[in-house]
């Protein structure tokens, strides 16, 4: 089935695995032939956001010497609340003191959210993961998006009242029992949110929509394909990418992570350590939706042992031989034409073979929406060329101008441009040097 205009959205950009799987896909969807969007669904209303505020207002008169009782447990307890208060306090002063509480909880959530957003932004821009859209939580509760689509499944017959809440009948589309969509002391649930912002996407003229989310929402999807359905769309309108959180490890040793405690590593620091080509690369290194340990030392090292320097220093070894070919006056004009019948070996002819496949799998990865499969390629390309060239001379002595050592130029030069594609959708760079 041919879908020609392809939405990508996702949330928690701190979880870089998602970023990157979202991301690397576009990028073969687009190669492929494929018209996307991708977006990020900022969550600024709702309960999340009541809890930011109040956590923050909390520090904020902690620093101010208002209050010593301990945050709240269900607040955020991370070192980044404190610090969201401080400069708070440094812009505003007392001012906030002099507020109703309401009012001052909705100026810190309205702060803190403006200013984590712009942090996810910097980082998925420095992590080569750049949106084309954000859009807001809030467009859809403070616009019409949700009355217009509570309307369209009133007429439907879909929801019903029951004990005070709002209902839709879900289980009529296979889910295993009828959802909430309005509690009975009138907040909407997270669910009627999604149905909203799914609408929303259909009416923008989207034919596929892939959503990018953590490996928790697996009970999810049920409820959301009925919401799908109910919006007179097939199943397949929709598709779910799920994707496991990362254990990092350092020093052998897990690294402990918890989001409401606020000890958590971003995917900023990640990238401080390691580098995005590291991050990217070892993130897209297994299928999204299987655990992943993500040794930190491990892609610090400059050897075969890691993954991403195995693969680009492939690259770096092809573009290092084209460099001496050209030095010592060797022919490598005209390569894509030159005749290949001297690459008779059997290693030579593998070689050939693979670089053949690259195309098939590429349009395999986007039909099953598995960018894993890229990295898996080219992590056995370059084992292969490796190999090669660890077997068989290419630049021969003497014989500048042969047509087996132009043969072998071509080989070479066709590693390296597959090399260069599969690590450009992957958003890793392929050196020249390494």
């Amino acid at each position: 089935m041919a879908w020609p205009w392809i939405h990508i959205a996702q949330a928690a950009a701190r979880r870089g695995r998602g970023a990157a799987v979202g991301d690397s896909l576009a990028r073969i969807l687009r190669f492929t032939g494929h018209e996307v969007d991708t977006e990020y669904y900022v969550n600024d209303s709702g309960r999340q956001i009541q809890l930011l505020g109040q956590s923050i207002l909390h520090r904020y008169q902690e620093l101010w010497g208002q209050r010593s009782d301990p945050l709240p447990p269900e607040c955020y307890q991370g070192e980044y609340v404190r610090d969201l208060a401080r400069e708070l306090l440094e812009l505003r002063g007392e001012e906030l003191q002099s507020q109703p509480r309401e009012q001052a909880v909705a100026e810190c959530a309205d702060f803190g959210h403006k200013r984590i957003l712009e942090q996810i932004e910097g980082d998925l821009r420095d992590f080569g993961a750049s949106q084309d859209i954000w859009f807001r939580e809030s467009s859809l509760t403070q616009g019409e998006g949700m009355r217009r689509t509570l309307d369209s499944l009133r007429e439907q017959g879909l929801v019903y009242e029951h004990e005070g809440a709002l209902w839709f009948a879900t289980a009529q589309y296979g889910d295993d029992k009828d959802r909430v969509l309005r509690k009975s002391d009138g907040e909407l649930t997270y669910f009627a949110a999604d149905i909203a912002y799914h609408a929303d996407k259909f009416r923008r003229g989207y034919d596929r929509l892939i959503n990018v989310w953590g490996a928790d929402h697996h009970g999810y999807a049920p409820r959301m394909h009925a919401a799908v359905q109910a919006m007179g769309r097939s199943r397949e309108a929709l598709q779910l990418l799920l994707v496991q959180m990362v254990n990092l490890m350092r020093d052998g040793e897990y690294v402990s992570m918890s989001t409401r405690a606020g000890e958590f590593v971003t995917l900023a620091d990640v990238c401080r350590e390691v580098g995005a080509d590291a991050a990217r690369f070892i993130f897209l290194s297994h299928k999204s939706d299987s655990h992943l340990d993500f040794d930190l030392d491990l892609v610090k090292q400059q050897s075969m042992d890691n993954p991403v320097y195995y693969v680009q220093y492939a690259h770096a070894r092809i573009c290092s031989v084209f460099k001496k070919a050209g030095e010592r006056g060797y022919a490598v004009d005209g390569l894509e034409s030159a005749p290949l019948r001297g690459l008779e070996a059997k290693e030579e002819l593998d070689l050939l073979r693979y670089l053949d496949r690259f195309p098939e799998m590429l349009q395999g990865a986007a039909k099953t929406l598995s960018p894993h499969h890229l990295s898996f390629y080219l992590r056995d390309l370059a084992g292969k060329f490796h190999s090669y060239y660890n077997k068989y001379p290419v630049l021969i002595p003497d014989e500048q101008e042969c047509e087996l050592c132009r043969a072998r130029l071509a080989l070479l030069a066709g590693i390296a441009q597959v090399l260069r594609n599969g690590l450009s959708l992957l958003g890793v760079r392929a050196p020249e040097t390494m």
